[in-house]
């Protein structure tokens, strides 16, 4: 099957071969995946972490090592958006701008008066060289450890509070129940099923409540959250239009009575 690599920085995924419509998931700058068939002059692909959707040709490229840039990627963008400039300084040409989570190959530090700068060299996916403020990116995640990976799952999910509501969206711009969870783990190297259940040859499992830890998964009917530990659960709703806490104790100003009565416990480790 032919690879892609995604070269906006925000592509929509949609759920059937019509530019405008539903939006089944969103695809960061960098993922890749795989061509699987076409439609009504769409693109219908399968993302590394099995999830299928159209998309238009222009928002991709077709490179026999989009694999391999993905798997070599080793920075992920971790401020809300970072700009890439063609040259070390913010006077510069913004040659890009990239929402949390966008994959991209970052070097050595630009060195002037022989100090290092915060200013990094980065290479983007078409190998067009750029460069990004050290703040704005962080080294690939791999855990072998679970309590820290819990710690930092959960953190990262925080890290999206106030984002509104977005249906299939999973950035900064917005974000959709499964969405939020699924971008807090691949943050950190770690990738589950894109939608609100648990599917078998995903590394969620089902756990009984009494079992629960901070970054374990609560799944009701189509929705699922995040568990912070201490009776709060962070999550993107609707009702309260977007990532927000709240907490299953009745006496708490954020509790929920619609989910204080949680059907599933998942987790990954």
């Amino acid at each position: 099957m032919d690879e892609i690599i995604f070269t906006a920085p925000l592509t929509p995924l949609m759920l059937h071969p019509k530019p405008v419509g539903e939006m089944a998931d969103e695809a960061l700058y960098g993922m890749t995946a795989s061509i699987i068939g076409q439609g009504n002059g769409m693109l219908r692909v399968r993302t590394r972490y099995r999830y299928e959707g159209y998309v238009t040709p222009s928002q991709v490229s077709r490179l026999p090592s989009a694999g391999a840039w993905e798997m070599s990627a080793s920075y992920r963008v971790i401020a809300p958006m970072a700009d890439i400039m063609s040259a070390p300084s913010y006077e510069s040409h913004v040659l890009i701008t990239l929402p949390r989570g966008a994959a991209l190959t970052v070097g050595e530090a630009v060195v002037e008066d022989e100090k290092e700068t915060d200013w990094l060299k980065a290479t983007l996916a078409d190998s067009t060289s750029g460069y990004v403020r050290r703040p704005m990116v962080r080294p690939a995640r791999i855990w072998s450890g679970s309590e820290e990976a819990r710690a930092a799952v959960a953190a990262d999910a925080g890290l999206y509070l106030g984002a509104q509501y977005r249906w299939g969206g999973k950035s900064p711009c917005g974000l959709d129940c499964s969405g939020l969870v699924g971008i807090a783990y691949m943050l950190n190297g770690l990738y589950i099923y894109r939608d609100a259940r648990i599917v078998e040859g995903y590394p969620v499992r089902e756990i009984p409540a009494e079992r629960a830890q901070p970054a374990d998964l609560l799944f009701w009917s189509g929705h699922v959250a995040l568990y912070l530990g201490n009776g709060l659960y962070i999550h993107s709703t609707q009702r309260s239009s977007g990532v927000v806490i709240n907490s299953f104790d009745p006496r708490h100003l954020d509790y929920r009575e619609d989910l204080a009565r949680v059907e599933t416990w998942g987790s990954v480790f």
